[in-house]
C-alpha cells in the first residue's frame, strides 16, 4: 500500500507572488564612477558623434556610406507631358438615346465620367443605335467610324 502524502498546496494570491528566476534584466546604471565598471565615458567611447551629448542619427545614415536610396539603380522614365483622359466606350452612349448632343457636362451628369475638366476620349467598345453628335478631346479610330457611319457627328473639343 502506497502511503499518503499531506498536500502541500498554497492558495495564490497577490501576496504570496514571487519572480521567477531570470526574467527581470537589471538596468545598466551607467556614470556612477569607476567601481560600477560603466564609468568615466559610460559606454560611449572616447570622442565621436556619439560620445557627444545630444548625439543621434537619421535611422537610414549609415555613416558616411553610399546610402541605399543612392545605390539602389533607377529604372524607367515618367512623361511629365502625358495626359490622363476619362475613357468611355459607345456603349454607354447608345443607352443614353434622348440626348441628340453629348458633352462633357451631359456625360458627368450621366456617372459616365467623374470630372468635367479632366480630357474625354470616346472609345469604339460596342455599338451606337441612334444618330448622336458627340463634343469629347479626343476619339478612336474606331468610334468616330462607327459614330458618323451612324449618323452622327464627332466633335474634337479644345
Amino acid at each position: 500500500m502506497a502511503k499518503s502524502k499531506k498536500s502541500s498546496f498554497n492558495l495564490l494570491s497577490l501576496g504570496n507572488l514571487e519572480k521567477v528566476k531570470g526574467c527581470a534584466k537589471k538596468r545598466k546604471r551607467v556614470g556612477r564612477g569607476p567601481g560600477s565598471g560603466h564609468g568615466k565615458t559610460s559606454t560611449r567611447g572616447h570622442k565621436g558623434q556619439m560620445a557627444r551629448a545630444g548625439a543621434k542619427r537619421r535611422p537610414w545614415f549609415e555613416g558616411g556610406q553610399m546610402p541605399l536610396q543612392r545605390r539602389v539603380p533607377k529604372r524607367g522614365f515618367t512623361n511629365i507631358f502625358k495626359k490622363e483622359y476619362q475613357i468611355v466606350n459607345l456603349e454607354s452612349l447608345s443607352e443614353c438615346g434622348k440626348e441628340q448632343v453629348i458633352t462633357p457636362k451631359v456625360l458627368k451628369s450621366m456617372g459616365l465620367i467623374k470630372k468635367e475638366k479632366k480630357p474625354v476620349k470616346i472609345l469604339g467598345e460596342g455599338k451606337l443605335s441612334s444618330p448622336l453628335t458627340v463634343f469629347a478631346n479626343a476619339f478612336s479610330k474606331k468610334a468616330k467610324e462607327e459614330i458618323e457611319a451612324c449618323g452622327g457627328k464627332a466633335e474634337v473639343l479644345k
